[in-house]
């Protein structure tokens, strides 16, 4: 046992530390990397399940989550036009349009009306570090934070009903989340009202020199306060992980560095380790499963092209190169979507082929969608230069 847990260790180590040096050899962006050699060193028993690696792993996903909130600064956002609200209200109900309309018209199951259009900007952060902050990549957070808040909220609620039925426990899920959310955002303007009144408080919280890290520290502590918040309220944990990254940028902007800080300690550990996670929950046996590639490859199309259509909203405010950057970002929901697929099937209500179908499908929409994002960035980079070489 004890060898078998040096083994895990030492493949984990070897994987974070070259999965950087693979992706800059094959030109590809780092997260499917770690996924793939996730994969192929499970698939070989170099990993095996392991209950820290879980934790650590799970940690990992729900520190990501954190991150992305660190990418939105709350007061930014409500300050948006309210066209640009509007549009990105007209986008979620046209996503959500296509995924009942496809779902009754292709007679799939009722699960599926909330798989395909679901939302996560975790991976939009790893985004926003190789492209930095684009006119698209602010949209899409945006964007995205209002549709992944949509999205835990139909996974909280989906989620009492696959396990409780529809009854009781399921009424209760959604008023907890309700209250929550009018609790979160009371909060906010509290904690908003106070450092308008004594400014000077949040630099006694987090002073410009700080020798101590009590930045890091009271990020931490915010952290894990609402993640106990969730624990007690039997809601989704992702959720008090993002609203925590939110306070960080709304709360203590003169903090300018913070972000970076607190990424970087998150895509060099914690991060990685939730990624290589991912790619051992995919059996390599079950490729050989009849119809899988098939239907993995029909869901990835679907969940991209209704973003795709949906992102067209937005060609007036960013043009259509953008719009469909903008729409690509948004079709990595893989961690809700893996975590609503296990939920739908540990409840028989998809069968074995269509969890392994989501779960493929989740890897198959990162490793393409990031090459694409890569490829169309480029072309608009040179198209850019060429302009302006004419002008």
């Amino acid at each position: 046992m004890q060898s078998n847990n040096v083994v895990l260790i030492t493949t984990i180590s070897l994987i974070i530390i070259f999965s950087p040096f693979f992706a800059k050899l094959l030109k590809l962006p780092t997260t499917p990397i770690e996924i793939i050699l996730g994969s192929v060193f499970g698939y070989f028993g170099f990993i095996h399940e392991e209950h820290l690696f879980e934790i650590v792993a799970k940690l990992g996903f729900l520190y990501l989550m954190f991150i992305a909130g660190t990418e939105i600064n709350l007061k930014n956002v409500i300050k948006t036009p309210a066209y640009i609200m509007r549009k990105v209200l007209l986008y979620t109900l046209i996503l959500y349009s296509l995924s009942i309309a496809l779902t009754l018209y292709l007679n799939l199951g009722k699960i599926f009306i909330v798989l395909l259009p679901l939302i996560s900007v975790g991976l939009i952060a790893t985004l926003a570090r190789e492209y930095g902050k684009t006119p698209w990549l602010a949209l899409s957070m945006t964007a995205g934070g209002i549709g992944e808040v949509i999205s835990i909220g139909f996974l909280t609620i989906t989620s009492a009903a696959l396990q409780s039925g529809f009854g009781l426990v399921l009424f209760q899920s959604i008023m907890a989340l309700i209250l929550f959310s009018l609790f979160m955002f009371v909060l906010f303007h509290l904690i908003q009202l106070l450092f308008w009144w004594f400014p000077e408080v949040s630099i006694l919280l987090m002073p410009h020199k700080d020798t101590k890290e009590q930045d890091i520290r009271l990020s931490m502590g915010i952290f894990f306060l609402l993640l106990g918040a969730m624990l007690y309220l039997h809601l989704e944990l992702a959720f008090g992980a993002f609203l925590a990254g939110i306070f960080i940028p709304t709360f203590f902007e003169h903090k300018h560095e913070l972000p970076e800080k607190l990424a970087s300690y998150g895509f060099g550990f914690l991060i990685p380790m939730f990624f290589i996670h991912i790619g051992t929950l995919f059996n390599l046996e079950a490729l050989g499963m009849e119809g899988l590639l098939l239907k993995a490859f029909m869901i990835a199309i679907t969940m991209i092209s209704i973003r795709l259509m949906a992102s067209l909203v937005f060609i007036k405010q960013i043009g259509f190169i953008d719009s469909i950057l903008m729409g690509l970002s948004h079709s990595m929901p893989l961690t809700l979507l893996i975590a609503m697929a296990t939920l739908a099937y540990d409840a028989n209500s998809i069968d074995v082929l269509h969890y392994y179908a989501f779960i493929l499908a989740a890897l198959f929409q990162v490793i393409s969608v990031m090459i694409i994002i890569k490829l169309l960035n480029i072309y608009k980079i040179k198209k850019l230069d060429k302009n302006q070489s004419l002008v």
